[in-house]
């Protein structure tokens, strides 16, 4: 078995007491994977019997709707604020000027954002049929902007965002079993989300104020520009992301039935599910690297190097044990309704392994070593690929073909990459 600390031990550039909080770190967000992982594989087979597929698909059309103004009031503050509270986080000043500036900005986003959805909803039938739903899946986005992820791994305490998930998702959880009985009752499973979500982003702001010393300065406008400009390329590369991500799904509800729909997000929810084992490793590593990358180049590329070896190990025999079982896993988790997923579980498996490539030589590596224009570039034509692929794929094949849709870009983002990467980094594959 290999040695986390091992892994994670760069000597002579961080004291103990900093490895320590590595170390720390990743436990607290590795705990909280598990509780990602956990509380879905109670509520997931449940949910998806009672609502059926045709409900529970319209349930994840909205989510898949709705995930475009989580990314738009995110806007790539998830790195590049995180970044400058690591890099500042020394000065209690400072990171209230960060802090405050950031959380006027997401709330400046999140009111443009439900007036972009409010307008949206109420031009097009399909979407008007089920107001409410939007309203209350909205709330999601709320609950988003009131959780500064961002700073809580800036300042390298996971462990708030452990308890405050873990929080929510118990929430979500217990509330399922309670108010969700039959198929009508789709309507408030997004309301019960975004109840807990709403719950512990108050939590955390009062945590910030109370425990951080935190205060909040009303920001100028060179400030506000200033962290546009900084999250800007993060954005641009998250919203092309969503391309291929969330985009999938809701080109599917455009193109197929929401009972397709749901075949497809059953299938999809578990390989994210399997996926996000990894990302405890990617939100702990990235400020630590953010750092690192400032004092030693050499010794970053050490610690890169042993991320893409244990983790890409893993991540393949996820990958592997997916595709081999899929008939059991689907058939267990979601029961006989749900046959049409299988082939699309299988199409997806492999996901993971080349997701888990990808993010460590995209996100961990180029962004820290200063190649974020390329790396947007990278995946705004990835971006492009999957629209042409399921444009063409999606109303033929459905969700088989939003699936071949995926894998396919997936592997060209993680390709170019690598190509890129061997071409101007050949030390970190040597």
């Amino acid at each position: 078995m290999v040695d986390l600390l091992n892994l994670f031990s760069i000597r002579n550039i961080f004291n103990s007491q900093e490895k320590k909080r590595l170390v720390s770190n990743f436990f607290s967000l590795s705990i909280l994977q598990v509780a990602n992982y956990l509380f879905p594989l109670i509520t997931l087979p449940y949910l998806v019997r009672v609502l059926g597929p045709s409900h529970y698909g319209l349930v994840a059309f909205a989510q898949a709707f709705i995930g475009y103004f989580q990314i738009l009031t995110n806007y790539g503050f998830n790195l590049s604020a995180t970044r400058e509270i690591s890099i500042n986080r020394e000065s209690s000043q400072k990171v209230s000027e960060i802090f405050s500036s950031v959380i006027t900005i997401q709330i400046l986003l999140a009111i443009l954002s439900f007036m972009i959805m409010a307008l949206v909803v109420l031009s097009f039938a399909k979407f008007r049929d089920d107001l409410l739903l939007y309203i209350f899946t909205f709330g999601m986005v709320v609950g988003n902007v009131l959780f500064p992820v961002w700073f809580f791994q800036g300042i390298e305490r996971m462990k708030y965002i452990t308890l405050l998930s873990v929080l929510a998702r118990l929430i979500f959880t217990i509330a399922i079993f309670v108010f969700i009985h039959e198929e009508s009752d789709y309507i408030y499973v997004p309301l019960i989300n975004s109840i807990g979500m709403v719950l512990s982003g108050t939590v955390g702001l009062w945590l910030i104020f109370n425990r951080f010393d935190v205060k909040f300065i009303m920001p100028d406008i060179e400030s506000i520009k200033y962290h546009l400009n900084e999250g800007w390329h993060i954005f641009i590369s998250t919203v092309a992301i969503s391309l291929y991500t969330i985009s999938n799904t809701f080109i599917l509800g455009l193109f197929a039935s929401s009972e397709i729909v749901g075949y497809y997000s059953a299938a999809e929810k578990i390989i994210r599910a399997v996926q996000g084992l990894m990302n405890p490793i990617f939100q702990a590593s990235y400020p630590y690297i953010s750092k690192l990358s400032l004092n030693s180049k050499e010794l970053t590329i050490v610690f890169i190097k042993k991320l893409l070896i244990l983790f890409g190990i893993t991540s393949f025999l996820f990958s592997l044990i997916n595709f081999i079982f899929s008939n059991i896993i689907i058939t267990l988790i979601f029961g006989k309704d749900y046959q049409n997923s299988i082939s699309v579980f299988r199409i997806l498996s492999f996901l993971p392994f080349i997701i888990t490539l990808g993010t460590i030589l995209g996100t961990l590596t180029m962004v820290n070593f200063g190649y974020k224009k390329i790396f947007t570039q990278i995946i705004m034509i990835g971006s492009i690929i999957n629209i042409f692929l399921s444009l063409i794929l999606v109303p033929i094949f459905k969700d088989v073909g939003t699936a071949y849709s995926v894998v396919i870009t997936e592997i060209f983002i993680t390709l170019a990459d690598f190509i890129y990467l061997f071409k101007n980094e050949k030390q970190i594959f040597i």
